[in-house]
This record gives C-alpha cells, structure tokens and sequence, in this order.
C-alpha cells in the first residue's frame, strides 16, 4: 500500500464538546429549491399559502434531486426565480414565520418492510450528502447489485477545521446513527459497516465504540488525524486498501460512502416522520464572540446565528460556509442555511491576508502531500498555457480540490482555483464536441 499523504492543519476544534444550542425561531426563512446536486426541486406551494413545519414545499425534479420541506409555520410571502442574495439561477421560497411551528399533519412514519420501501423512505427524508457534497442520499444508495457491496463507510472523519457538527451527531444522537446503521445492514446487507473517525474525537470514538458493541457486522475504525482524511476516494483507500479508478463509482470496488449525520437523519425520519428541516451548524473563526453548535432551521439567515453566538469579536473580513480548506465565501450575512451547511467561520482581517504569489521553485511539495498522488503543478501549467490535452494527461478530474498542495505551496500559487478551472474548460471542450455530434445527426 502506498504512503498516506496529506496535511496536518490547525484542528480548530473549540466547540468539540459543547453542547448544541437551540436558534429562536427566525421571523423568516429563505429556503432555496437547489440545495443538493442534481435538479433543483420544484415549488408545490404558492404565494399566500399557509405551510406548516414539515409540510412538502418542493418535490424532486428527477431522480437525482431532493425534496424540500418547510422549517417553520407561516405563511408563504415570494417565491423568486433568482436568488435575491447570490444572484443564481435558482427559485427560492421565503416563508414568515408565525412563530407556532405547528406541525404538518402529513407527518407520519413511513412504512418500511422492503428495500424498496426503504430507498422511498430515505428520499422522501430529504437526506443529501450532510458532509457538504449535497448528493441525494437515495439514488447513492440504491446500486444495482447489492450482493458486490462489501463496505459501507459511515464517514465521521470531519477533518475539516472548525467543524464539529458530525461529532455531535455522534455524542449527542447515537441512538439515531445506530438506528441508521441497523437499517443499512437489514435492507442493503453489506457484509461490514465501518464508522469512521479520526483519532482526535476520543468522545465520538467513545461512544460508538459503546452503541454498537454487540454488533459483529460493525466496528468503529479509528484513523489518524490527517486532512483529507475524510475525503470519499481517500477514506475507501485508508479503510479498505481499494483505489477508485477514474471515472469509476465508488460502487464498482464494493464500498459506499455516507454521512453519519445523513444516516441519522434518514433513520429519524423513519422512526418519526420528521423530515430534514433543521441543521446543527458549527459557528466559529477568530472573529466570533462565543463559538457555539447551533441548531437552526433550514433558510435562516446566518446573521442570525452569529448574532446568537455574541456578534463579532470585530468586523470580520470574510465569512466562509463550510470548513476553511474547502468553504466557500459568502457575499452577504442574508445567506440562508441551507442542508448542507455545517459550518460558518468569520475570519479576521490578519487571517485572510492572501500572500503575494511568488514563482514556482519546484520544490515538489505540492506532489509530496497530495492525497491523490496528483501532479498540481502541472495542472496550473495547462491551464496557463490552455493545453486541454495536458489536462487529461495529468487527470485532473481526478482531484479532489482539497487544498493541501496550496496550503504547503512556499509560492503561495492558487493551485485549487487553476484545478477548478481546468474543469471547467474540459467541461466546455465536452459541451461544445456534444452541441458538434448534435448538429451532425440533425
């Protein structure tokens, strides 16, 4: 097997153990239809609506998409074509809240007695890939032959800075993960369940180690803590030894990856009714106040949970969703927490300081860390040069953009934005040579 490459950032990790505060109800929520990978949902309600908590307020518009459900009961005031806060092609529903959380009367266990029923159950959770990917959990788990699934991997590495929403999933609501995990083996019988955790979370390996002690079929995998540990290809191959060929689904070596906060909330779903509506998000960076675990509604404005954690300590710079090696920037306080928020980071003015770049020295850092064995150099050379051919010598699709070659770069080269373009020229290349074949036909 070959070495394990990675990095070893600042964990970050100051709300490891705190316990999960519970947001007020927000006076509205902005809840996007696209909120997971695939096709957007699709609005079932319209303006003037009374909706309640739980209640369908838009249904999946494909196979690959996800339902969506109101976080509170009001009434409906917009429904937007575009996103009024990031200007995206994207319908939003904004809901005022009335301040009841009057539960819908839709809300019901489903009934769950065959596979089938069981993949129908997850859809309808509105359970995404919780870790930030967003993919629908159904369509992940519902693989042609589940007789070739050896591993199913319940991903608790977080190892991400900053975040601990995962690990409170796993302290604070094993009952549910433990649930999840049982359905798992009862209706995909996989023939081993691993949940992974990085060894830097002594509470959430703990634990688990306890709820599932009497279970053969499953053991908790503790892994050193090295980022990106938890990344999907890098986990199948830090558990299993199974490298994911390009282009392959992680299905064709017998693994699947998911979520274990994805997990619990299918699981609760099935046991009560109740849909994704709410998020434990972590609230944190070096300009928050009182970093906190928050459990927020789905739409509330992130404003909101930084004001509940004490303001800022000062103006921040930046606020970044998600971890800091793979966060995104956000352009306003007015961005709704959507599913796959699982952490906000307001960043001071000294820690987003971006350094002058600095020619390559080829120093072979950037190959040294890559958890892929990539070549990222070489991937901001194409670009530059536009030699798309070189891109797919190099296999850029293949990474993952993790960061860790930026982050150990003494050039400070932005390796991640040239690999993100690089993709985005291949995926025009494509576009262009399908628009091409289309043409020739007609």
């Amino acid at each position: 097997m070959r070495k394990i490459r990675g990095i070893s950032p600042p964990h970050n990790k100051h709300t490891n153990c705190s316990e999960v505060r519970r947001l007020p109800t927000p006076a509205e929520v902005h809840i996007p239809m696209k909120m997971h990978s695939g096709k957007p949902a699709v609005p079932v309600v319209k303006v003037g609506d009374d909706v309640k908590v739980g209640q369908l307020i838009g249904e999946m518009g494909g196979y690959v998409s996800s339902p969506i459900h109101a976080s509170v009961s009001g009434c409906v005031t917009k429904i937007n074509d575009n996103d009024p806060v990031t200007g995206q092609k994207a319908m939003s529903i904004t809901i005022a809240a009335d301040g009841l959380n009057t539960l819908s009367p839709d809300i019901k266990k489903p009934v769950v007695r065959t596979l089938q029923e069981f993949y129908d159950a997850v859809r309808d959770s509105g359970a995404v890939g919780l870790g930030g990917a967003g993919y629908p959990a159904a369509p992940k788990l519902a693989i042609k032959n589940l007789e070739d699934l050896d591993y199913m991997l319940i991903n608790g590495a977080e190892c991400e800075p900053y975040v601990t929403a995962d690990t409170n999933t796993m302290v604070a609501d094993a009952k549910h993960v433990y649930l999840g995990v049982k359905l798992l083996l009862e209706y995909m019988m996989p023939k081993k369940v691993c949940i992974c955790i990085e060894d830097n979370k002594p509470e959430a390996i703990k634990t688990m180690r306890e709820t599932f002690a009497n279970e053969d079929n499953v053991e908790v995998c503790v892994l050193p803590t090295l980022y990106p540990q938890g990344e999907r290809k890098v986990l199948v191959y830090n558990i299993t030894g199974r490298i994911v060929p390009e282009g392959a689904r992680l299905a064709d070596v017998g693994v699947i990856v998911t979520n274990v906060t994805t997990v619990a909330v299918f699981a609760r779903y099935i046991a009560c009714g109740l849909p994704l509506i709410k998020k434990v998000v972590t609230v944190d960076g070096p300009a928050v106040n009182n970093p906190s675990n928050v459990l927020a509604p789905i739409g509330t404005p992130i404003r909101e949970l930084f004001d509940f954690c004490g303001g800022f300590k000062s103006e921040p710079r930046k606020i970044v969703m998600g971890g800091s090696m793979m966060g995104i920037a956000q352009p306003s306080l007015d961005v709704p927490v959507i599913k796959t928020t699982n952490c906000l980071i307001a960043c001071s003015d000294i820690s987003v300081v971006m350094p002058k770049q600095t020619a390559c020295i080829k120093c072979g850092r950037c190959l040294a860390v890559c958890p892929m064995s990539l070549m990222p150099l070489n991937f901001e050379t194409a670009y530059t040069t536009r030699n798309l051919e070189m891109l797919k010598h190099f296999k850029v699709d293949m990474c993952t953009e993790c960061g860790s070659c930026a982050y150990v770069c003494p050039a400070t080269r932005q390796l991640v934005q040239a690999v993100q373009l690089s993709k985005e020229l291949l995926w025009l290349e494509k576009r262009a040579q399908t628009t091409s074949e289309q043409k020739e036909v007609k």
